[in-house]
């Protein structure tokens, strides 16, 4: 069934602003969703009827807080085709790829070993296994992009040749190039070389776009966070096969995930729970619950399409304006909802001020992919990202803020 936009902005009372005297035009979403009534409802709940600390108390209060917050798991692992037991709640994607970090590759790895990752990653997916890289003195290697915004596979495939690739990190989605990475085939490589190698995927651009089945991806864990799938802010989640996260020591000790304790140590929880020390993120989790009721009541095929084909449309636009060149694959069919692009002679933080002037919200910026604007050899770009409160009505003034942004700074030069 299409998306009904103008029934679906109804929903988000944040889009019923008007900003510098114009409507909201909100384009990006790759940085953090807008949240609609039924997730801050839920979060309101909580705190209203059922404010009570998880997994302790036999009371009423404290029984639906537990539900509230387990319920989340199994929610969520439903979206996702996961194992409950597999979900482990983080307080975003960036400490989800520092727990496999800490948990896994630390532990794991060492000096003549390697791990694999990609020049598109954004730093969440990069850091801390660099970090770790540093300590342990295991080698990186990086996967380059093409000039079309695809991952060079034959260069992966030589890569990874050797067999010492124990570990790799990529993303499904570029928050960047957009581009839409092939996950079972990239998992296939790696393994191909050396069966024993764990798959790690940031899915931070894709659960919120993409139907997405981890299981059928084929890979050992997966990174999410709720605040760019119409969730709240601080809550994440580590997805991951329950048989890593048994081989796997938690970052954090203390509370919950404490099984037993001595004057001279302890033993842990059972998984997923010996990842999730002290009091946990219970309202955001109840909000959560409801993003994720939110999103399969769209439907994830559904949401896909409508952003095809708004992204066809502004993809067709950009190609027709004069001076703007987009970074990444040129068709939909191979890209995801956020499009970066950068305009001849501006800046784009100028763009980007040029459009807040018009109401409309897009990111300038390196977008936290710093290595991948080196590649490309450009230090930032502006980037508009897509979703169901989105229409063709909202590119009229951006497309209107850019020419605008041409004619000022192309009469700054001439002058």
């Amino acid at each position: 069934m299409p998306i009904d936009v103008a029934a679906i902005r109804t929903e988000f009372p944040t889009l019923a602003r008007e900003v510098r005297g114009e409507r909201l035009v909100y384009l990006d979403s790759a940085a953090t969703s807008q949240t609609p009534e039924a997730v801050l409802a839920a979060m309101e709940r909580y705190y209203r009827t059922s404010r009570s600390n998880v997994h302790r108390g036999v009371y009423l209060l404290a029984e639906e807080a537990t539900d509230a917050y387990e319920g989340a798991r199994t929610a969520l692992a439903r979206l996702v085709g996961a194992d409950p037991r597999g979900v482990v709640f983080t307080k975003n994607a960036t400490e989800a790829c520092n727990l496999i970090a800490y948990g896994y590759v630390r532990r794991t790895l060492g000096p003549g070993d390697a791990l694999l990752c990609t020049v598109m990653e954004h730093h969440a997916n990069m850091v801390p296994f660099v970090h770790a890289a540093n300590d342990r003195g295991f080698e990186v290697r990086y996967v380059p992009v093409t000039e079309d915004g695809h991952l060079d596979l034959a260069e992966a495939a030589r890569l990874v040749a050797d067999g010492r690739v124990r570990f790799a990190a990529f993303t499904h989605v570029s928050n960047t190039l957009g581009t839409i990475n092939d996950v079972p085939g990239l998992a296939a490589l790696v393994r191909d070389a050396n069966p024993d190698a764990v798959v790690h995927v940031d899915g931070t651009q894709a659960v919120p776009h993409l139907p997405v089945d981890v299981a059928a991806l084929g890979v050992d864990s997966y990174a999410l966070t709720g605040h760019k799938m119409f969730g709240p802010t601080g809550i994440g989640a580590l997805v991951a096969d329950p048989a890593l996260l048994e081989r796997m020591e938690p970052m954090l000790t203390g509370g919950e995930m404490i099984r037993d304790v001595t004057l001279t140590g302890a033993t842990w929880n059972d998984v997923p729970h010996r990842f999730e020390a002290g009091t946990p993120m219970i309202a955001e989790a109840a909000g959560l619950t409801a993003a994720v009721a939110f999103l399969e009541e769209l439907g994830p095929d559904a949401v896909r399409a409508h952003e095809v084909e708004l992204g066809a449309t502004f993809l067709a636009a950009l190609a027709d304006a004069d001076g703007i060149t987009v970074h990444g694959p040129t068709t939909m069919a191979e890209r995801g909802a956020a499009i970066s692009f950068s305009v001849d002679g501006v800046h784009p933080h100028d763009v980007g001020a040029m459009l807040d002037a018009r109401g409309v919200c897009v990111r300038v910026g390196h977008h936290c992919c710093k290595p991948l604007m080196r590649e490309l050899g450009i230090n930032a770009t502006v980037r508009a990202s897509l979703h169901v409160y989105n229409d063709a009505d909202d590119l009229e003034p951006l497309l209107d803020g850019l020419a605008a942004a041409r004619a000022m700074f192309a009469v700054g030069r001439s002058a």
